[in-house]
């Protein structure tokens, strides 16, 4: 296929083959709070898509019955269409899970850059103070690339063990303590844990975690300010996961990768290690799902061409050379197959190899539906008779494993107010809109019990709403909208007593019953 890219100057795409692009003028620059350039918009068409066609992809991302928390297509350097389903929007944090992976792996191609390691590098070599007594010839052949391609030799995930180091145990020492049963580089098995020793690394080589080591060389160039990353005990970012950034820069880091490595005319990834990471190091598996055509360096191969940054639950930078596109994701969804398949059937076909003849139409009905896209709270009852009796009662919780102590709630207009103390942890307060989202005020903090055991872990802006399911039982509803979760409290009030039952919205989505136990109390 023809190189259909459009020279943009402020990025440093390459000079274009197909020339009817480079007849399309420059558009503006949209500039962030922060003063910060970001990538510019266009119209579809004049890209080479139809809002039409962008209209019909939302169309089945609908009927995919796939939670979308954000879209965001880049096509020729352009942002062609950008959407977040409220009470999701542009300016927050998403959760990448193992899209983190991605930014860890191109760390240590910058340290690689720098003189500081090789992929030939034996593992051994950066932690003399973690060996086992016994080095196996499979641990001492273990290198870098391995881990870079997920080709240890382990027959498990080692993050589950990394986790539950034994106390004065690094990670690392856990890690090469576990048995490699397979000579590293023959055999493709998936481990967080190899991508956590890429960050130990990256910390080694460098002396600084990798998302310090990241923020002048990657983060500065792209405008990134908004990042956050989870360090272990030790000081060390968790690699193959926890990375948080806005949607449009995970659209940046893919955008970065599709110009091999240049931005803003600058060389910022060496082209070398663009290649590399992007090729199929390894093969992966059988042909019959979007996981088996190969991987590279910390990166998926897509089955239309091009490869991927890939976070569970659907977290997606899709870097698709041959199209000239970019297509940022962030979801919950519970079949990422289904995610990624409704993006290789319904949009890259969308994707022309010249520009359309401008649709005012269409695209003004492409803007409102980009607009008008949400999920509405659980609407039911706005009001009980209960509310003047249990307002601002405090309810002294039984004994659980969460070491909650109380909770109460009050109601005051349309609004209910949700407040909950757990032992040794600073108080969290809710505020929801009865039948409405409100975010505005709602913080949680990162280390809850009652939360951190379903994976949200982090601090984030809630947006909460309440609803009366009948006299006697409250429907809480919160979005933890900088992480790819949520969670739901059914309160069921019988006199002066409370009886909290869970819905995570994993298992909401999955149509099941939540695994925790259910919490009861009495008021005081």
């Amino acid at each position: 296929m023809y190189n259909r890219r459009l020279f943009i100057k402020h990025i440093g795409l390459g000079t274009a083959g197909f020339g009817i692009f480079s007849a399309i003028p420059y558009l503006n620059w949209a500039q962030s709070d922060a003063g910060l350039f970001v990538l510019p918009r266009s119209t579809p068409e004049q890209q080479g898509i139809s809002s039409a066609g962008i209209m019909r992809f939302l169309g089945a991302v609908k009927a995919s019955q796939q939670e979308f928390h954000s879209i965001m297509i880049v096509r020729h350097g352009y942002v062609v269409a950008e959407g977040w389903w409220s009470p999701y929007s542009a300016e927050h944090r998403q959760q990448l899970y193992s899209l983190s992976k991605s930014f860890t792996g191109t760390a240590i191609g910058l340290a690689i850059a720098e003189g500081r390691l090789t992929v030939e590098d034996p593992v051994i070599k950066f932690f003399p103070d973690a060996l086992p007594a016994e080095i196996s010839e499979n641990l001492s052949f273990l290198k870098v690339k391995h881990l870079l391609s997920m080709g240890v030799g382990h027959a498990q995930d080692a993050m589950p063990f990394l986790e539950h180091s034994k106390t004065g145990d690094s990670w690392a020492k856990t890690f090469l303590a576990l048995p490699i049963v397979d000579k590293p580089g023959t055999k493709f098995f998936y481990n967080s844990g190899a991508s956590y020793m890429l960050s130990a690394i990256v910390k080694k080589v460098t002396g600084q975690s990798a998302h310090e080591y990241l923020h002048p060389r990657l983060y500065e160039p792209l405008g990134i300010t908004k990042a956050t990353w989870t360090e272990n005990a030790e000081g060390i970012n968790i690699g193959a996961s926890h990375l948080r950034m806005p949607t449009e820069d995970i659209a940046k880091f893919g955008q970065l990768y599709l110009q091999k490595g240049v931005w803003d005319g600058k060389q910022i990834v060496r082209r070398e290690w663009v290649a590399a990471a992007s090729s199929k190091q390894i093969e992966s598996g059988h042909q019959d799902s979007s996981w088996g055509y190969g991987y590279g360096y910390q990166f998926w191969l897509n089955p239309p061409g091009g490869f991927r940054a890939d976070g569970a639950f659907g977290q997606f930078s899709m870097v698709l050379p041959a199209l000239d596109a970019v297509v940022a994701i962030t979801s919950e969804s519970i079949s990422t197959k289904d995610t990624m398949r409704v993006v290789w059937e319904n949009l890259l076909p969308e994707m022309k190899d010249a520009p359309l003849a401008e649709n005012k139409a269409a695209l003004q009905e492409l803007t409102q539906n980009l607009k008008s896209l949400g999920y509405e709270p659980p609407k039911m009852n706005t009001h009980s008779p209960l509310e003047p009796t249990i307002s601002g009662k405090d309810y002294l919780l039984d004994r659980n494993v969460f070491n909650a102590k109380s909770v109460s709630f009050s109601f005051k207009d349309d609004k209910c107010l949700f407040t909950l103390k757990e032992e040794g942890k600073p108080d969290i307060l809710i505020t929801g809109g009865l039948n409405y989202w409100i975010r505005e005020g709602n913080r949680k903090p990162e280390a809850h019990s009652l939360f951190s055991l379903r994976r949200i872990d982090f601090d984030s802006i809630v947006a909460a709403s309440a609803t009366w399911k009948d006299d006697q039982t409250l429907i809480l509803t919160w979005r933890f909208i900088e992480t790819v979760h949520g969670d739901s409290l059914i309160c069921t009030f019988n006199g002066d007593q409370v009886r909290i039952q869970f819905l995570f919205s994993v298992a909401r989505l999955q149509n099941k019953a939540d695994d925790r136990a259910d919490i009861t109390g009495k008021w005081l």
